[in-house]
């Protein structure tokens, strides 16, 4: 976004002087309550992004424009979203780019989606729970607009994907491995296949039975965030550090299964 002025409409991220953060909608006329203060919404609205606004005990904020990794931590949620370190990390390893099809299975609060479809994917998704599905395109419709390609239906992925020639098959949710037969059949060949799990125990049964399936070149990671202490000569790590959240495993269609892989 080129312009720097900060309109009513508009989410930004109030940030005190302990790194607290606060996600808002400007409204005219609304003011936001903290412990810290009352910010008025018309006090930001036609500021410039990157400026301090002082509240009414005299403490300033700082105000940006929340990042996609921001909304993510701070959006309304119905399940546990997928960490910001993971969704990085998802677009690389299931090579995301403009255009593709994907099918999204396990929707939860619709992290992985608004990560998706602004890397330019064309999201269709399977989520069993009707609550979810609703939390899921609310926070989608008020980061990125309600025209996006993002279509949900409510049904069960284990039970069958009715697509076919999908670039892409990702799943969240706890037995993936019941969808490897249905993703074998909706994957175009070269397609790539991609779950989240929490435990290495189901990441185990998954690896199995993809090599029981038509998928090749499967491969697990983990991902570890620890940010760093840096202030003149004190240099260490930080005491806390993002470790495990998930397994993310990863796996491409092949033409048929190949017989000893």
């Amino acid at each position: 976004m080129s312009n720097a002025t900060l309109r009513a409409g508009e989410r930004v991220m109030l940030i005190d002087n302990k790194d607290r953060r606060y996600l808002i909608t400007l409204r005219e006329g609304s003011a936001f309550h903290t412990h810290a203060g009352i910010i008025q919404h018309d006090d930001v609205i036609g500021s410039p992004e990157g400026g301090f606004i002082e509240g009414s005990t005299s403490r300033s904020f700082l105000v940006l424009r929340p990042t996609l990794s921001d909304v993510v931590l701070k959006m309304p949620r119905g399940a546990q979203v997928i960490y910001p370190k993971d969704l990085g990390t998802i677009l690389m390893q299931a090579d995301i780019g403009p255009g593709m099809r994907v099918l999204e299975a396990g929707i939860g609060s619709g992290a992985l989606s608004m990560t998706l479809l602004r890397a330019g994917a064309l999201i269709k998704g399977y989520e069993i729970r009707e609550d979810f599905a609703k939390q899921a395109r609310d926070n989608v419709y008020a980061y990125l607009g309600t025209d996006v390609p993002y279509d949900i239906e409510i049904r069960d992925v284990t039970l069958g994907i009715d697509e076919r020639d999908l670039d892409r098959v990702l799943l969240d949710m706890p037995e993936p491995s019941k969808v490897v037969a249905h993703a074998e059949t909706a994957l175009r060949p070269g397609g790539i296949f991609l779950a989240y799990l929490p435990t290495i125990n189901q990441t185990q049964l998954l690896r199995e039975t993809l090599h029981e399936h038509a998928f090749a070149m499967a491969e697990t990671v983990e991902i570890l965030r620890r940010t760093w202490h840096i202030e003149a000569r004190s240099v260490r790590p930080d005491h806390r550090m993002v470790a495990h959240t998930g397994f993310l495993t990863s796996a491409r269609r092949l033409v048929k299964k190949v017989d000893g892989d």
